[in-house]
Protein backbone atom coordinates (compact mmCIF):
# COMPACT_ATOMS: atom_id res chain seq x y z
CA UNK A 1 0.00 0.00 0.00
CA UNK A 2 1.51 3.57 -1.18
CA UNK A 3 1.92 5.55 1.61
CA UNK A 4 -0.76 8.21 0.62
CA UNK A 5 -3.19 5.24 0.61
CA UNK A 6 -2.11 4.65 4.61
CA UNK A 7 -2.54 8.40 4.87
CA UNK A 8 -6.11 8.53 3.40
CA UNK A 9 -7.08 5.20 5.77
CA UNK A 10 -5.43 6.55 8.63
CA UNK A 11 -7.14 9.89 8.66
CA UNK A 12 -10.62 7.98 8.12
CA UNK A 13 -11.36 9.52 4.61
CA UNK A 14 -10.86 8.62 1.06
CA UNK A 15 -8.82 11.90 0.54
CA UNK A 16 -11.15 12.88 -1.95
CA UNK A 17 -11.57 16.38 -3.95
CA UNK A 18 -14.60 18.71 -5.52
CA UNK A 19 -13.60 21.60 -7.25
CA UNK A 20 -16.74 23.20 -7.48
CA UNK A 21 -16.32 26.00 -10.71
CA UNK A 22 -18.53 28.38 -12.04
CA UNK A 23 -19.20 29.38 -15.80
CA UNK A 24 -17.63 32.01 -17.64
CA UNK A 25 -19.33 35.67 -17.99
CA UNK A 26 -22.31 36.05 -20.25
CA UNK A 27 -24.18 39.01 -21.62
CA UNK A 28 -26.98 38.57 -18.86
CA UNK A 29 -23.78 38.93 -16.54
CA UNK A 30 -22.44 41.77 -17.66
CA UNK A 31 -26.55 43.64 -17.45
CA UNK A 32 -27.12 42.38 -13.79
CA UNK A 33 -29.93 40.41 -15.23
CA UNK A 34 -31.27 37.38 -13.24
CA UNK A 35 -30.64 34.20 -15.37
CA UNK A 36 -31.80 31.32 -13.22
CA UNK A 37 -33.04 28.51 -15.73
CA UNK A 38 -32.84 30.34 -18.61
CA UNK A 39 -30.21 29.50 -20.86
CA UNK A 40 -27.43 31.76 -22.00
CA UNK A 41 -24.49 31.35 -24.06
CA UNK A 42 -21.31 32.58 -22.86
CA UNK A 43 -19.79 35.83 -24.14
CA UNK A 44 -16.24 36.10 -26.04
CA UNK A 45 -14.76 36.98 -23.19
CA UNK A 46 -16.71 34.36 -21.31
CA UNK A 47 -15.26 31.96 -23.42
CA UNK A 48 -11.61 33.27 -22.76
CA UNK A 49 -12.25 33.06 -19.30
CA UNK A 50 -12.83 29.72 -19.47
CA UNK A 51 -10.27 28.44 -21.40
CA UNK A 52 -7.68 30.25 -19.37
CA UNK A 53 -9.20 29.03 -16.02
CA UNK A 54 -9.05 25.87 -17.46
CA UNK A 55 -5.45 25.40 -17.95
CA UNK A 56 -5.05 25.72 -14.51
CA UNK A 57 -7.72 23.23 -13.42
CA UNK A 58 -6.56 20.82 -15.72
CA UNK A 59 -2.56 20.90 -14.15
CA UNK A 60 -4.75 19.68 -11.02
CA UNK A 61 -5.01 16.27 -12.76
CA UNK A 62 -8.55 15.87 -12.54
CA UNK A 63 -10.68 12.25 -12.55
CA UNK A 64 -13.67 13.58 -13.87
CA UNK A 65 -15.87 16.30 -15.07
CA UNK A 66 -20.18 16.67 -14.30
CA UNK A 67 -21.40 19.78 -15.44
CA UNK A 68 -25.06 21.32 -15.36
CA UNK A 69 -26.67 21.19 -18.81
CA UNK A 70 -27.09 24.88 -19.61
CA UNK A 71 -25.23 26.15 -22.58
CA UNK A 72 -23.06 28.26 -20.50
CA UNK A 73 -22.08 25.78 -18.20
CA UNK A 74 -21.58 23.11 -20.97
CA UNK A 75 -19.41 25.84 -22.85
CA UNK A 76 -17.09 25.98 -19.77
CA UNK A 77 -16.87 22.12 -19.09
CA UNK A 78 -15.83 22.01 -23.09
CA UNK A 79 -12.62 23.94 -22.32
CA UNK A 80 -11.43 21.38 -19.57
CA UNK A 81 -12.28 18.40 -21.46
CA UNK A 82 -10.56 19.44 -24.56
CA UNK A 83 -7.10 20.35 -22.07
CA UNK A 84 -7.59 16.63 -20.29
CA UNK A 85 -9.46 14.47 -22.33
CA UNK A 86 -12.07 13.44 -20.07
CA UNK A 87 -15.84 13.69 -20.94
CA UNK A 88 -17.98 15.83 -19.77
CA UNK A 89 -21.21 14.13 -18.09
CA UNK A 90 -24.24 16.77 -18.14
CA UNK A 91 -26.91 16.93 -15.30
CA UNK A 92 -29.93 18.91 -15.33
CA UNK A 93 -29.48 18.68 -10.96
CA UNK A 94 -26.83 21.35 -11.36
CA UNK A 95 -28.94 24.02 -13.08
CA UNK A 96 -29.21 27.66 -11.42
CA UNK A 97 -31.93 28.08 -9.45
CA UNK A 98 -35.34 28.39 -11.25
CA UNK A 99 -36.71 32.38 -9.94
CA UNK A 100 -39.74 32.59 -11.67
CA UNK A 101 -40.85 36.54 -12.69
CA UNK A 102 -37.28 37.27 -11.33
CA UNK A 103 -35.51 35.71 -14.33
CA UNK A 104 -34.72 38.60 -16.81
CA UNK A 105 -35.24 41.21 -15.01
CA UNK A 106 -31.73 43.40 -13.89
CA UNK A 107 -30.81 43.43 -10.25
CA UNK A 108 -32.31 46.96 -9.97
CA UNK A 109 -35.91 45.58 -11.44
CA UNK A 110 -35.85 43.48 -8.81
CA UNK A 111 -35.24 45.55 -6.09
CA UNK A 112 -38.23 48.05 -7.46
CA UNK A 113 -40.59 44.94 -7.91
CA UNK A 114 -39.81 42.59 -5.41
CA UNK A 115 -38.00 44.90 -2.57
CA UNK A 116 -39.41 42.99 0.08
CA UNK A 117 -39.00 39.74 -1.35
CA UNK A 118 -35.24 40.59 -1.46
CA UNK A 119 -34.76 42.09 1.53
CA UNK A 120 -35.80 38.89 3.08
CA UNK A 121 -33.89 36.29 1.20
CA UNK A 122 -30.85 38.08 1.70
CA UNK A 123 -31.64 38.57 5.45
CA UNK A 124 -31.31 34.47 5.15
CA UNK A 125 -35.06 33.76 4.64
CA UNK A 126 -36.38 30.79 3.28
CA UNK A 127 -37.81 32.71 0.19
CA UNK A 128 -39.34 31.39 -3.64
CA UNK A 129 -38.09 33.92 -5.58
CA UNK A 130 -40.04 34.81 -8.03
CA UNK A 131 -42.28 32.37 -7.50
CA UNK A 132 -39.06 29.60 -7.98
CA UNK A 133 -37.17 26.99 -6.32
CA UNK A 134 -36.13 27.67 -2.04
CA UNK A 135 -32.59 27.48 -1.87
CA UNK A 136 -33.02 24.18 -0.11
CA UNK A 137 -34.92 22.73 -3.11
CA UNK A 138 -32.17 23.28 -5.07
CA UNK A 139 -29.23 21.93 -2.42
CA UNK A 140 -31.28 19.02 -2.38
CA UNK A 141 -31.32 18.34 -6.40
CA UNK A 142 -27.76 19.31 -6.90
CA UNK A 143 -26.05 17.68 -3.42
CA UNK A 144 -26.69 14.23 -4.73
CA UNK A 145 -25.69 14.27 -8.03
CA UNK A 146 -22.22 16.03 -6.56
CA UNK A 147 -21.94 12.99 -3.99
CA UNK A 148 -22.91 10.54 -6.44
CA UNK A 149 -20.30 11.33 -9.13
CA UNK A 150 -17.47 11.78 -5.98
CA UNK A 151 -18.56 8.18 -4.83
CA UNK A 152 -16.69 7.20 -7.88
CA UNK A 153 -13.47 8.70 -7.61
CA UNK A 154 -10.89 6.58 -6.43
CA UNK A 155 -9.23 7.46 -3.28
CA UNK A 156 -7.22 10.88 -3.15
CA UNK A 157 -9.03 11.87 -6.40
CA UNK A 158 -10.56 14.83 -7.94
CA UNK A 159 -13.92 15.94 -9.49
CA UNK A 160 -14.66 18.81 -11.18
CA UNK A 161 -18.23 20.28 -11.18
CA UNK A 162 -19.13 23.18 -13.40
CA UNK A 163 -22.04 24.99 -12.46
CA UNK A 164 -23.94 28.26 -11.48
CA UNK A 165 -23.51 30.53 -8.52
CA UNK A 166 -26.40 30.10 -6.74
CA UNK A 167 -26.55 26.23 -7.31
CA UNK A 168 -22.75 26.02 -6.00
CA UNK A 169 -23.08 28.18 -2.52
CA UNK A 170 -26.09 26.10 -1.37
CA UNK A 171 -24.32 22.43 -2.49
CA UNK A 172 -21.51 23.55 -0.62
CA UNK A 173 -23.36 24.42 2.28
CA UNK A 174 -25.38 21.40 2.20
CA UNK A 175 -22.17 19.37 1.83
CA UNK A 176 -20.44 21.52 4.82
CA UNK A 177 -23.60 20.92 6.59
CA UNK A 178 -24.10 24.49 7.52
CA UNK A 179 -27.70 25.89 8.54
CA UNK A 180 -29.19 27.00 5.64
CA UNK A 181 -29.41 30.78 7.21
CA UNK A 182 -25.88 30.60 7.35
CA UNK A 183 -25.01 29.59 3.55
CA UNK A 184 -25.19 33.48 2.78
CA UNK A 185 -21.64 33.96 4.66
CA UNK A 186 -19.88 32.13 1.95
CA UNK A 187 -20.25 34.87 -0.55
CA UNK A 188 -20.70 34.37 -4.26
CA UNK A 189 -18.00 33.26 -7.10
CA UNK A 190 -17.13 35.46 -9.53
CA UNK A 191 -17.11 34.13 -13.31
CA UNK A 192 -14.94 31.42 -14.12
CA UNK A 193 -13.31 31.26 -10.77
CA UNK A 194 -14.02 28.21 -7.97
CA UNK A 195 -14.19 26.71 -4.73
CA UNK A 196 -12.58 23.64 -3.21
CA UNK A 197 -14.04 21.27 -1.29
CA UNK A 198 -11.80 18.56 0.50
CA UNK A 199 -12.19 15.40 2.56
CA UNK A 200 -11.49 14.60 5.24
CA UNK A 201 -12.30 12.40 9.16
CA UNK A 202 -15.04 14.39 9.63
CA UNK A 203 -16.63 14.18 6.13
CA UNK A 204 -16.22 17.80 4.00
CA UNK A 205 -14.38 21.35 4.39
CA UNK A 206 -13.53 24.01 2.33
CA UNK A 207 -10.07 24.48 1.58
CA UNK A 208 -10.48 27.62 -1.05
CA UNK A 209 -13.28 29.46 -2.11
CA UNK A 210 -13.65 31.85 -5.02
CA UNK A 211 -10.64 30.73 -6.40
CA UNK A 212 -8.88 31.00 -9.78
CA UNK A 213 -7.88 34.81 -10.95
CA UNK A 214 -7.33 38.50 -9.34
CA UNK A 215 -10.27 39.32 -7.16
CA UNK A 216 -13.46 40.66 -9.54
CA UNK A 217 -16.59 41.88 -8.90
CA UNK A 218 -19.07 39.15 -8.63
CA UNK A 219 -21.48 39.80 -11.63
CA UNK A 220 -24.93 37.25 -11.81
CA UNK A 221 -27.58 35.68 -9.62
CA UNK A 222 -25.88 35.17 -6.67
CA UNK A 223 -25.68 38.49 -5.30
Amino acid sequence: MSSQRSFLNASGGRGRRVILWRHGQTSWNLERRFQGSTDIELTDEGVAQARRSARLLASLKPDAIVASDLKRAATTAAELSSLTGLDVAHDEGLRETYAGHWQGLTHDEIIAQYGEQYAAWKRGEPVRRGGGELETEVAERAAPVVLGYADKLPDGGTLVVVSHGGTIRTTIGRLLGLEPHHWESLGGLSNCCWSVLGEGARGWRLLEHNAGTLPEPVLGDDD
